[in-house]
């Protein structure tokens, strides 16, 4: 009886080997007016890993831009991280919406 253990690696090393073949996309933010800044800046830290200053930053440029481009991702954990975020902000009532588009 195994402890599931010899699993993980072959289905780690799957997961990474499909996300190396698909195409790479970008992710967006769009500024809307109802969510908080501060929202937004612990949605980039959390779901998309920003580290601080780089959140503010993306943050920043999203409000006074219209749009921002947050980071890219093999496509299907670009989707993956948006409907995350979606998620978190549908939860908490606020509009916060990103795109993603081919790189």
């Amino acid at each position: 009886m195994g402890t599931g253990l010899d699993i993980a690696p072959e289905i780690y090393e799957e997961t990474e080997q499909e996300e190396a073949l698909e195409p790479n996309y970008k992710v967006f933010i769009h500024n809307d007016d109802v969510t908080p800044y501060e929202f937004v800046i612990v949605i980039l830290q959390k779901i998309f890993e920003l580290l601080p200053m780089a959140a503010e930053h993306v943050t920043f440029v999203a409000h006074t831009n219209g749009i921002a481009y947050v980071a890219t991702y093999p496509k299907t954990e670009a989707q993956n991280r948006v409907g995350k975020a979606h998620f978190a902000a549908g939860l908490e009532g606020f509009p916060l919406h990103f795109s993603i588009e081919p790189e």
